[in-house]
């Protein structure tokens, strides 16, 4: 049982968010979801006690409910920042390996929200980078530092191109570089189960997209090779605790 009255939300209030939830399990309704929303997740990554204890209750809404998959994904992905609740999300592994083992049968499906719920897969599977970068493929970039010099590089995937490019050199002059994707068969850990799901699901682009992020990038300033998902990964991995 929740002990509502000490589970401040987002805006350090203890009493609505049973409320909205009463309400979005008894008839889904848009502003109550709205609401519900701003008050478990705000921006800069913010979430509150109230966010995990809400977790269990997502979770067995989540099968009839795309509101409450895309919630649960949110406070999942942001499970690793400062909250101050790690007891609290300790307390609800098992509701966070039901929503794991939901979301694997559900992508199987090929909903129409799936990116939304593959991200929520990744984050509940404790890939939080990932569940908040990821994103279609068609206009994305991706800045981290290149290990070589040093320079900021911006990796772009999307329709308009798949590069490496320094901001400030001229793309015409040798300052944009091709990517380098990755052979399926050499993906290991995250990147091959990312990349398996998706083709899987029949999600060509973003098993494709997937493939360049986990391949290969040259610097355009120092022309040192390197992989995309390791620099990506180790420049913004959220600081646990």
């Amino acid at each position: 049982m929740v002990a509502w009255e000490r589970m401040r939300d987002c805006w350090f209030e203890c009493d609505r968010v049973p409320v909205l939830l009463e309400r979005v399990e008894r008839d889904d309704a848009a502003d109550a979801w709205d609401e519900l929303g701003w008050r478990l997740v705000l921006e800069h990554d913010l979430v509150s006690p109230a966010s995990f204890a809400a977790l269990p209750r997502l979770v067995r809404l989540a099968p009839r409910s795309a509101r409450a998959r895309a919630l649960a994904g949110k406070i999942l992905g942001r499970a690793a920042g400062h909250h101050g609740c790690d007891d609290l999300f300790a307390e609800h592994a098992g509701a966070v390996a039901e929503f794991r083992e939901f979301l694997d049968r559900h992508l199987r499906s090929r909903p129409a929200d799936y990116l939304v719920s593959f991200r929520a897969l990744l984050a509940a599977e404790g890939e939080y980078h990932w569940a908040a970068v990821l994103d279609d493929f068609t206009d994305d970039f991706f800045p981290l530092d290149c290990p070589g010099c040093g320079a900021r590089v911006t990796i772009a995937i999307g329709d308009h191109g798949r590069y490496s490019e320094v901001p400030g050199m001229d793309p015409d002059d040798a300052g944009r570089r091709g990517l380098r994707p990755a052979v399926p068969e050499d993906l290991v850990r995250t990147g091959r189960r990312m990349h398996e799901a998706a083709v899987r699901d029949g999600q060509a682009a973003l098993a494709d997209g997937i493939l360049a992020l986990f391949g290969q990038a040259e610097c355009p300033a120092c022309a040192a090779v390197f992989s995309v998902s390791d620099e990506y990964g180790a420049g913004h991995r959220p600081v646990m605790g």
